[in-house]
């Protein structure tokens, strides 16, 4: 009989990541019966209409012409002082919030999360986000000893639900010392949603009068991973303004990533970028992020660094990647607009979209409705509450029909329920 040589806290965890087991069965499909057959839906990365994994050209050529030591030489362990500066341009643009900000490279948008369940819950806390929520989420509060908690993301009008996340922050507040609220927004994975200014200032409002009313404090994650295809750029970027001169009690984290906006996926670079009214605070979250990520990772991509920071230093080089970035979210919208179209002529429920990689159809049993469309070749997302299908992988020629077959798989698994 085994004897487990492993910790309690790490007995038992197995990364089964949904997202990637979805994907390989549709790359041994492909194999199998020939690509130009399959449907992979699965994908978090930009494909384009030949199925071919996007980088921006300039992007790109900035990366393959830096210098070797640029490429090779270890970065501070903080990011180094230009990208740190160079890449709040990047976050907020004309919407940099009135406050103290402070930021941190981070190991794409996951090392940001990570850092900020690790020093600003403890251990046993709940953190709050949707019902709607990227899975990686789930997995770092347990890894860490905590507990992820979710709220209705919408109404049954299709707005933002702030009343339900108003509950949940107020009965955490009863037994927390702090609540840590995570927000993907805009673009919101899976389902392609964004939050307004006017709601991001509701939320604000909320935790203000939570945490007056209490005497203890919130911090309001913003993960901001897809802010770069959610829309036009200063127009998306208005609901960062919901975050100036915030109270003393509410600390903002707000995560950008460059697997995203500078499709770099796998040199794994971003940054969390915190903003307060206090200059203590963004001190100190300077010094313990750090200090984190000195434990963890230690120094982060400087070739990644360096890229951004030469493409945010040159007016040229920054309007060819904005012209490249919208022509991909153009190409994403294209799919987006087939889709829905489609989805409104069939009936099929979904969840309102506004921009971004994926969309989202609600539904139970998800995995019953994936398998039944592996026979017609389709593979999407079964999600605990509903299929996440992303746009930003499938070609538009592969479009059309997905949503009529997937309301029909929708009708088989619904009427088996009922027999």
């Amino acid at each position: 009989m085994y004897t487990s040589f492993a910790a309690p806290q790490s007995k038992g965890k197995a990364a089964n990541d949904i997202i990637f087991a979805a994907n390989a069965l549709a790359v041994a499909d492909a194999a199998a019966n020939g690509a130009e057959n399959v449907t992979n839906g699965t994908i978090g990365a930009i494909m384009d209409d030949d199925s071919k994994l996007v980088c921006l050209p300039t992007v790109e050529a900035v990366f393959r012409n830096l210098p070797i030591n640029e490429v090779i030489a270890y970065a501070p362990i903080a990011g180094t002082p230009d990208y740190l500066e160079k890449v709040q341009v990047a976050t907020f643009g004309k919407s940099r919030p009135n406050g103290f900000t402070s930021a941190v490279a981070t190991t794409g948008g996951t090392g940001g999360i990570h850092h900020a369940i690790w020093n600003y819950t403890e251990a046993g806390d709940k953190v709050i986000t949707a019902d709607w929520y990227w899975g990686a989420y789930k997995v770092l509060c347990l890894d860490m000893g905590r507990k992820l908690d979710t709220y209705k993301m919408l109404t049954d009008e299709g707005t933002f639900n702030l009343p339900a996340l108003e509950a949940k922050v107020n009965a955490l507040l009863d037994r927390q010392n702090s609540v840590m609220v995570i927000i993907n927004t805009p673009a919101h994975n899976p389902t392609g949603y964004s939050l307004t200014k006017e709601d991001m200032d509701q939320v604000v409002a909320m935790l203000k009068n939570a945490t007056e009313k209490t005497g203890k404090q919130a911090i309001l994650f913003l993960d901001a991973a897809y802010i770069d295809y959610a829309g036009e750029k200063n127009a998306v970027r208005k609901v960062f303004e919901a975050l100036n001169d915030l109270p003393e009690r509410i600390l903002a984290i707000v995560q950008y990533s460059m697997s995203k906006g500078f499709t770099m996926y796998g040199q794994r670079l971003g940054a969390m970028i915190c903003v307060s009214s206090s200059e203590e605070a963004a001190r100190e979250f300077f010094e313990i992020n750090q200090y984190t990520s000195r434990a963890t990772w230690s120094n982060t991509n400087r070739a990644a660094m360096r890229t951004l920071v030469q493409i945010y230093s040159d007016e040229a080089l920054l309007t060819a990647v904005e012209a490249e970035r919208n022509h991909y979210y153009k190409m994403i919208k294209a799919r987006a607009d087939v889709f829905v179209e489609e989805a409104k002529a069939c009936g099929l429920p979904m969840i309102p979209y506004i921009a971004g990689f994926f969309l989202s159809v609600p539904c139970d049993n998800s995995q019953a409705v994936c398998d039944i469309l592996h026979k017609d070749h389709i593979y999407l997302v079964p999600l605990a509450a509903g299929v996440r299908v992303a746009l930003c992988s499938i070609p538009l020629q592969k479009i059309s029909g997905i949503a009529t077959k997937l309301n029909e798989a929708l009708k088989v698994v619904e009427a088996a329920k009922c027999k």
